[in-house]
């Protein structure tokens, strides 16, 4: 009776640690911030004289460059940056990779990206990418 007992309070301990609903990144967090690239799916990005960087303006405001320019108007809903209609230049890098990320931003940005912030250092996730930045003011 002892180990039921006791095994129904740790179940309930460890359900009280547990959330159930999300944690999600305000867009006071982001507003008024630029991000530096660092990494895309865990492997680093090389650093650039013009490094890929996002920046978040007043009311949601979008823009950025990874070999292209880009910007458009952000919607965060339940922890997902959304950015519908996002205008880019459409030039040829010489650098593939930075060609290459030009077209993940792009996707994910238009089909849904979850954020997370924590302390410096912002993530961009879907199931297929995950780009790392660092606040850079």
């Amino acid at each position: 009776m002892k180990k039921v007992v006791t095994l129904i309070a740790l179940g309930l301990l460890l359900a009280g640690c547990v959330s159930n609903g999300k944690m999600s990144v305000s867009r006071e967090q982001l507003e008024n911030h630029r991000f530096v690239l660092e990494s895309v799916n865990g492997a680093s990005v090389k650093a650039a004289q013009n490094p890929p960087e996002l920046s978040f303006g007043e009311d949601m405001k979008i823009a950025g460059r990874m070999c292209n320019r880009f910007s458009g108007q952000g919607r965060l809903s339940d922890g997902e940056l959304t950015v519908k209609n996002t205008a880019m230049t459409r030039m040829l890098c010489s650098d593939p990779q930075l060609n290459e990320l030009d077209h993940i931003l792009s996707a994910m940005l238009n089909e849904g990206a979850q954020v997370d912030l924590t302390a410096n250092q912002l993530t961009l996730a879907t199931a297929q990418q995950t780009l790392t930045w660092k606040l850079a003011e």
